[in-house]
């Protein structure tokens, strides 16, 4: 088990029991993203968590498959949609990667607060496109810390790691993340800030059709 399976495991029931920060942000981003639905829709969310934002999206779409690194984040998802009697939600313990989707067989992936986590960014940018069918949406929810005095907790992250306190953290700055994206044939339909400092970055894309002229 690596370092940040295993930090992910540890505080997975205390996450399930820790309230959201912002409700009203948070229900803002789940509203808008439900505008984007349609009942016919296959959906893909990566970094799950213990599964509270793929159960409010359930009624809204045809089916999601949910992935989180954690099980124990899963058990607790697949426990929750379970008391909620949601069935179109299917959880997996693993990556993105490890779950090898079909390609163009997804209308919508979602990775929320799990972005500036992972450091193989191209690489996810590059299996989301695969994925998405074109016109798929992307919905990325990401602290971009880059331009914030919270900075500097890139010298803390390390030794938080080494300690089983913190997970791999990522210094990101919004005109990266969106040129990032962009440049890997998504358009921003969306972008929003909240949080402190305004460092969290709510993005609706859509990945650009084949031009076939």
């Amino acid at each position: 088990m690596n370092p940040s399976e295993k930090f992910w495991n540890n505080i997975a029931q205390k996450y399930s029991r820790t309230p959201v920060d912002d409700e009203a942000t948070y229900q803002n981003k789940i509203s808008e993203t439900q505008g984007y639905f349609t009942t016919e829709m296959e959906v893909l969310e990566f970094g799950c968590g213990t599964g509270t934002t793929a159960i409010y999206h359930a009624p809204y779409v045809r089916h999601i498959d949910a992935i989180d690194l954690a099980e124990n984040m899963i058990a607790i998802g697949r426990t929750k949609a379970e008391h909620a009697g949601i069935n179109n939600v299917t959880f997996h313990q693993g990556t993105l990667e490890q779950f090898n989707a079909h390609s163009e067989s997804l209308d919508a992936v979602l990775a929320l607060n799990v972005i500036h986590l992972l450091p193989n960014r191209a690489a996810i940018l590059t299996e989301v496109s695969r994925i998405l069918k074109p016109g798929g949406l992307f919905i990325t929810s990401t602290v971009c810390l880059g331009h914030s005095y919270l900075r500097f907790i890139k010298w803390l992250a390390p030794l938080g790691k080494l300690m089983g306190l913190m997970p791999d953290v990522y210094i990101l700055i919004e005109d990266q993340w969106t040129n990032e994206l962009t440049q890997s044939g998504f358009s921003i339909e969306r972008q929003w800030h909240h949080g402190t400092q305004n460092t969290c970055v709510f993005i609706i894309a859509t990945k650009k059709p084949i031009d076939c002229e």
